[in-house]
């Protein structure tokens, strides 16, 4: 690998996905909707996604594209616990972030990856949004937004063999990673199983790293159990 794009680079797993790539000496480019100039992207506007494109495209074909992006709660606002507490515009915000804004970045991202060679597109997921395996309710728009982005990921998955057989489209579970977005939700977590983001970086570069062409378009967890959509 020589480079590598990470979107949402000034979160807590993105930023330690770029130094864990950096430090394997690949190129990194990193994207944050915080970020100034060419490194500017939000996901809530296709505009700064494909100006973000056609920058990295500049540097050469990436390697790999990690979206390191996602929405749990916001301010005063969590996920919901009860069908009473559904809010159209918090249920529209969750698909923004966690589905539409990833599909849009594979829309703009993935016409620049190589079409003669290996190449990853990855998108942070969750396995709570997979519907077998939701047995507790509650999350509403989270999960359907996770659930939304693994359908989506499938789909373009398809498509996107088409344009190179080796190309790996996958959606990953980095487990519960101590950042802001889980912060909340720590009490629950059981002993072991609440990771530092350097070494949930470095777990997620492990999985991808030995993922096969086969594997496009799957759900797979941090140690590389596939999760049934």
């Amino acid at each position: 690998m020589e480079r590598a794009v990470v979107i949402g680079a000034s979160g807590g797993i993105g930023g330690a996905l770029a130094e864990a790539l950096a430090s394997e000496g690949v190129a990194v480019m990193g994207f944050a909707r915080a970020a100034q100039g060419p490194r500017h992207l939000d996901l809530t506007d296709e505009a700064s996604i494909a100006a973000a494109a056609d920058h990295a495209a500049r540097a050469g074909a990436p390697d790999l594209v990690v979206v390191a992006t996602g929405l749990l709660h916001a301010g005063e606002r969590g996920p919901e616990r009860a069908l009473k507490e559904l809010d159209p515009a918090w249920l529209a915000r969750n698909f923004q972030v966690n589905a539409i804004g990833p599909a849009l970045v594979a829309k703009h991202f993935l016409p620049i990856l190589p079409r003669d060679r290996r190449s990853v597109f990855a998108a942070l997921s969750a396995r709570v949004g997979s519907i077998s395996d939701n047995r507790l309710g509650g999350w509403h728009g989270y999960r359907a937004s996770k659930a939304a982005l693994n359908q989506l990921i499938r789909t373009m998955a398809i498509e996107e063999k088409r344009r190179n057989p080796q190309a790996i489209l996958v959606a990953v579970h980095p487990g519960t990673v101590d950042t802001g977005l889980s912060k909340p939700f720590q009490a629950n977590v059981r002993p072991g199983q609440l990771f530092a983001p350097d070494r949930a970086a470095v777990q997620l570069l492990d999985l991808l790293d030995g993922l096969k062409s086969g594997d496009s378009g799957k759900l797979f967890a941090w140690d590389g159990q596939e999760i049934t959509p």
